[in-house]
């Protein structure tokens, strides 16, 4: 796993630390759109699908001495691109996987996200479920295709981290990274510079800038 980078920060006694996120699950289950309401807190309800996978940076203060900083890896949710998942999970910290709520099958392919990171990532990866679309179950109920308490009992018997999320309205989007980062080892100081991995050959298909939104995988 990537160390994250640790420092002194501001005033005496604050902390940095530097972590690197990777976003996983299928094509449109609302990845790139949590992400773009995380980093920007918006919301476009027509977006082109990933390619390969979009680069972005956010920054949270967990308290008045604490501030985190995410490296994030939105990765494509296309079958064609599921190989190269494993160079963006590769000594990441921390990992989102999203699904569906409103597809039936859309849990059991973040299960299969979730075994692949347990048996290929670092054994301490901090592992996030979301499901997402909250916002189509609040206006639709009958629209619901997986309960939460299902969803719950899986990710307590995985050890997972587990919100319900609405990218469109906002519902525990900040609340999901808030969670993922007090759960990581702040304390663990590193001078590895995640950002470097953006640099080599092929890592990231769709050249986005480390501040813009790269395009989105889903409509949520």
């Amino acid at each position: 796993m990537a160390a994250p980078r640790s420092q002194q920060a501001g005033r005496p006694g604050s902390r940095f630390a530097q972590f690197k996120l990777v976003l996983l699950g299928e094509s449109a289950v609302g990845k790139s759109s949590l992400v773009l309401r995380f980093v920007k807190d918006q919301f476009d309800d027509y977006r082109e699908s990933t390619i390969g996978a979009a680069f972005l940076t956010q920054t949270i203060p967990l308290d008045e001495n604490t501030t985190v900083k995410f490296e994030i890896w939105d990765t494509a949710g296309q079958e064609r691109y599921k190989s190269l998942a494993p160079m963006y999970y590769r000594n990441a910290n921390c990992a989102v996987v999203v699904y569906d709520i409103t597809q039936s099958s859309s849990l059991d392919k973040a299960k299969a996200w979730v075994k692949e990171l347990q048996r290929q990532a670092n054994e301490n990866i901090i592992i996030a479920l979301a499901g997402n679309k909250l916002d189509l179950v609040r206006d639709s109920p009958d629209k619901r295709a997986i309960s939460t308490a299902d969803a719950q009992q899986y990710a307590s018997e995985a050890g997972l981290l587990f919100f319900e999320t609405s990218a469109k309205t906002a519902d525990n989007v900040k609340e999901l990274f808030t969670a993922i980062a007090k759960k990581l080892p702040l304390d663990q100081a590193g001078p590895r510079n995640l950002r470097s991995a953006g640099s080599r050959p092929g890592v990231n298909l769709r050249p986005e800038s480390s501040s813009t939104q790269g395009a989105g995988g889903c409509q949520c």
